[in-house]
């Protein structure tokens, strides 16, 4: 049977080693170097942030009751890469710091409590509802 938790926390994982990668490359070729790999950071992130919407917290809410999500980074993304566009290595490694930090933060609050809530409440759904997820496109 599968494990919701531990999907979603590899995924979190493979989001945040690109993230890393996009930082690395922007530190040793610039900006310009990052912009291909910002682009899919921010397309690994928002297939992330569907997969838990539209698929794991409906699920959960309607086998739960339960409704509060957590606070999603969207704009902070949309951010880097304005600061990717404007070639401003200032603005952007200003926000990827805070956003490394979001991220952990956000990421722990996750695998530690909510997933471990959702595999409690959903794992006779779990192998239905990662290929759910695995079949998804970005909207």
């Amino acid at each position: 049977m599968a494990n919701l938790k531990e999907f979603m926390t590899k995924d979190h994982r493979h989001c945040d080693d690109t993230f890393a990668a996009m930082e690395q490359k922007a530190n040793s070729e610039g900006l310009a170097g990052a912009k291909e790999l910002y682009a899919e950071m921010k397309e690994e992130m928002e297939h992330h942030f569907q997969m838990e919407e539209r698929v794991m917290f409906p699920a959960f809410e309607e086998k739960t009751g339960m409704t509060e999500g957590p606070t999603q980074m969207r704009s902070l993304i949309k951010e880097v890469g304005e600061a990717i566009a404007r070639d401003n290595k200032e603005r952007f490694f200003g926000l990827t710091e805070t956003m490394m930090i979001m991220l952990q933060q956000h990421n722990m609050k996750e695998e530690q409590m909510l997933y471990t809530m959702v595999q409690q409440h959903l794992s006779a759904d779990a192998d239905q509802l990662i290929s759910m997820m695995e079949s998804m496109v970005t909207q």
